[in-house]
C-alpha cells in the first residue's frame, strides 16, 4: 500500500503545483496589460513616476485669469466674505444642525449654487480658478456650509456640467444653478464605499424600451435629504452588439424626486459639518425616461470618476480659507497673550510652531491654485495632481488645526472659539470623495 500511497501523493503534488485555469487567465490579463503601450501624458505628477520631467503644465506656474477675470473676481471675494461674515454663524449652524434659510437666501443671491454654470444658462460662469478662490472664502467661514454648496454643485450636479447633453443641461441646470432645486451625488452603498464597481443598485430598461426601472438604496449621501435632482449610479445589463454577450455595467442616471419612488431616511448624527444634510437615499421601482442617462449606458464608473476627479481641487482650496483663519487666530492669540512677563510670540517654540502652520499652508494653496490654473489652461490630465492636492490639504489642515489649539491652550480646546468645531468638520476630509488611502495607491 505505501508505493500506492506515494503515488497518490505525487499526483496531487502535481496537481497542485499546475495552476488553474482562473490563475492562467489572470496571467494572460496582467501580461496584456503590462504590454499596453503608455498612454502620453502632459501630467507633470505622471511623468515623475515615469521617470520623466515634463515640466509642461506646472512651468511657469499657471496664471490662466485675464485682465476681465480678475476684475470680476476682486469684485465678487468681498462680496462673498461679507455675506460669510455677516449672515452666517458656523456656531449657530453647528447647534441647529442645519443651515438658517437667511443664509440660504444669501447664498442664493451671491450665485453661490450654480458658481460654474454658464451664464447662459442663469449660472455665473467661474473659471476653476475664480471657484476655487470664492470657495477659500466660505472653508474659512464655515466647512458645513462648504459641504452644503459643493455637494450641490462639486458633485451634485457636476455630472451634467460635464457628461450632459445640451437638453440635459437646458432643462435641469438653470433651477440648479438659482438654488432652487438642490442637487446630490448618489453613489456611496452599505457595501461599495471605495469599491464604487461594487455597488448592488440596479436599474433595468422596460419592455417598452422608454424608461429604466430603478432599485436600490445608497447610505451617506450629503443633500440627500434635501435634494430635488440626484446623479445615481446603478447597475445595467449592456449587451455587446458583436457577440451577444450580456455583461452588468455601472450607469449615471439624473433622477428627479418628482419621478416617484424616493425616498429618504433622517439627517444622520455626525461628528462634524454637522449644518450639511446627509441622509440615506432609497429608490423603489423609480422611472428614469432613457434620455436620462449621463454619457451612454455602462459608462457611470467612467462618469463617476470624471465628476471626482473634476471636483477634488476644490478641496484643497475650501482648506486652504480653514488653514488661514486657523492661523490668524493663533497669531492673534500669539501677540496678546502674556506670560512670564512677555508676549509669547517672542517666545522661539511659539515662532515655529506658526513658522510651520505658515509654510504648510503656503504649500497647501499653491498646490490647490497649481491643480485650477491646469485645468483652466485646458489641460485634461490632473487627476494625479488633484489626489496629492486633496490628500496634502487635508492631512496638513488638521495638523494646523492642531498646532493652533496648542497655540491657544486652553482657550482654544473652548467651543467658543471655533477651532473645536473646525477640528470636528476637518476629520471628514480624509474619508469622502476618495479616501486618503485610496487615493495613495493612484
Amino acid at each position: 500500500q505505501l508505493p500506492e500511497v506515494a503515488a497518490a501523493m505525487q499526483q496531487v503534488r502535481f496537481q497542485s503545483a499546475q495552476p488553474s485555469a482562473a490563475a492562467i487567465e489572470r496571467q494572460k490579463k496582467k501580461e496584456k496589460a503590462m504590454n499596453k503601450k503608455a498612454v502620453h501624458s502632459k501630467s507633470f505628477v505622471q511623468n515623475i513616476f515615469r521617470g520623466i520631467v515634463e515640466t509642461e503644465q506646472a512651468f511657469p506656474y499657471p496664471q490662466p485669469l485675464d485682465e476681465e477675470q480678475k476684475e470680476n473676481l476682486a469684485m465678487l471675494v468681498p462680496i462673498a466674505e461679507r455675506v460669510m461674515s455677516e449672515q452666517n454663524d458656523p456656531l449657530v449652524n453647528d447647534a441647529q444642525e442645519s443651515v438658517p434659510e437667511p443664509t440660504v437666501q444669501a447664498l442664493r443671491e451671491l450665485g453661490a449654487f450654480g458658481l460654474q454654470v454658464p451664464v447662459e444658462l442663469d449660472g455665473v460662469g467661474l473659471t476653476n480658478t475664480q471657484y476655487a478662490r470664492l470657495t477659500e472664502v466660505v472653508g474659512g467661514n464655515d466647512l458645513g456650509v462648504g459641504i452644503f454648496i459643493g455637494a450641490h454643485q462639486s458633485i451634485g450636479f457636476k455630472g451634467i456640467l460635464l457628461c450632459g447633453t445640451d437638453e440635459q443641461k437646458a432643462k435641469y441646470l438653470p433651477k440648479l444653478a438659482s438654488g432652487e432645486n438642490f442637487a446630490a451625488f448618489a453613489l456611496t452603498e452599505p457595501s461599495s464605499g471605495s469599491d464604487a464597481g461594487s455597488i448592488k443598485t440596479r436599474a433595468e430598461l422596460n419592455k417598452e424600451g422608454t424608461h429604466y426601472i430603478l432599485n436600490g438604496g445608497k447610505i451617506w449621501i450629503s443633500n440627500g435629504g434635501i435634494a430635488e435632482i440626484f446623479t445615481v449610479f446603478a447597475k445595467t445589463p449592456i449587451t455587446d452588439e458583436a457577440t451577444g454577450t450580456v455583461t452588468e455595467k455601472v450607469s449615471a442616471f439624473i433622477v428627479e424626486r418628482s419621478f416617484g419612488g424616493v425616498t429618504n431616511g433622517p439627517p444622520e448624527k455626525k461628528m462634524g459639518i454637522k449644518c450639511s444634510n446627509t441622509a440615506e437615499v432609497y429608490f423603489e421601482n423609480t422611472p428614469i425616461p432613457v434620455e436620462n442617462v449621463l454619457s451612454k449606458p455602462g459608462d457611470g464608473f467612467k462618469v463617476a470618476m470624471q465628476i471626482l476627479n473634476n471636483g477634488r481641487f476644490g478641496m484643497g482650496a475650501a482648506l486652504s480659507g480653514t488653514m488661514r483663519t486657523v492661523i490668524q487666530k493663533a497669531c492673534d492669540h500669539a501677540t496678546n497673550r502674556v506670560q512670564f512677563g512677555s508676549r509669547i510670540d517672542g517666545y522661539g517654540a511659539i515662532q515655529e510652531k506658526i513658522a510651520k502652520m505658515s509654510m504648510i499652508h503656503y504649500a497647501t494653496e499653491s498646490m490647490a491654485y497649481m491643480v485650477a490654473g491646469t485645468m483652466d489652461a485646458g489641460y485634461d490630465d490632473y487627476q494625479l495632481e488633484a489626489a496629492i492636492s486633496k490628500i496634502f490639504a487635508s492631512e496638513a489642515a488638521w495638523y494646523v488645526t492642531d498646532e493652533a489649539i496648542q497655540v491657544l491652550g486652553g482657550n482654544g480646546y473652548m467651543r467658543a472659539l471655533g477651532l473645536e468645531k473646525v477640528m470636528r468638520d476637518l476629520r471628514i476630509f480624509r474619508i469622502f470623495e476618495g479616501t486618503n488611502d485610496i487615493l495613495r495607491l493612484f
